[in-house]
């Protein structure tokens, strides 16, 4: 059993049922599974949360400033990791890549080994701190960093395919596939970034669909496995 996980949260998992705003019984839902697991596996958990709930600026106005929308999009996370550290209870510890002192704790990978070590369960926000950087790049990054052992990405589908399975009904879906084959075939699941330092560091990841968030590290069948 993997002891050490990092969780890659999208932040449309956080919003109403089309996946926007911020919404307060989805915090709820979400840590309710992120402790049964946490429980269940014995594991450490770390989980990396998007912001795509709150802010999506570059999307819709390729105009906007890369660096200004980036910066937004970082913010966005952190206010979803103080709705996920709120519904967490006294498990939740949330650390932010950008100072901000007076609300949250700056990361630091020493403070963040200890609380992982003590059984909290760690919210990583703000991204990588920088522009230009996915919080996929900032789930490799942190991984990295606290030597975990597997990376989780929960989406809307059940794993990689070779095309978008909504748009292509002859989509076909990889079970596993390498970290060079990912990058190669430009899948777009994670950046090419992420997936190089994964590679680099040997961190295997399995992308899953969020729906099957309680079971994916008892049952081996689910997902596509990048090793």
């Amino acid at each position: 059993m993997k002891k050490r996980i990092i969780l890659k949260l999208s932040g449309e998992i956080f919003g109403d049922g089309k996946g926007n705003g911020v919404n307060m019984v989805s915090y709820n839902r979400i840590a309710k599974s992120i402790l049964k697991i946490q429980k269940e596996n014995k594991i450490e958990l770390g989980i990396i949360v998007g912001g795509g709930n709150i802010f999506r600026g570059r999307e819709k106005d390729n105009n906007f400033n890369r660096v200004e929308a980036d910066n937004m999009g970082m913010i966005a996370t952190i206010i979803n990791g103080l709705g996920l550290q709120e519904a967490l209870g006294n498990k939740g510890k949330l650390m932010t890549a950008i100072k901000i002192d007076s609300i949250v704790e700056q990361f630091n990978r020493k403070k963040a080994n200890e609380y992982l070590e003590k059984g909290h369960i760690v919210i990583f926000a703000g991204g990588t701190g920088n522009p230009f950087f996915t919080t996929d790049s900032a789930a490799a990054l942190r991984a990295c960093e606290l030597n975990a052992d597997l990376i989780l990405k929960a989406t809307n589908v059940n794993g990689i395919y070779d095309k978008n399975p909504d748009q292509y009904k002859n989509a076909k879906m990889y079970k596993k596939i390498s970290y060079i084959e990912a990058i190669e075939k430009k899948l777009k699941v994670m950046d090419s970034t992420a997936f190089a330092m994964c590679w680099e560091n040997k961190i295997p990841i399995i992308v899953f669909n969020i729906k099957d968030l309680d079971k994916v590290l008892k049952e081996k069948d689910i997902g596509t496995t990048v090793s």
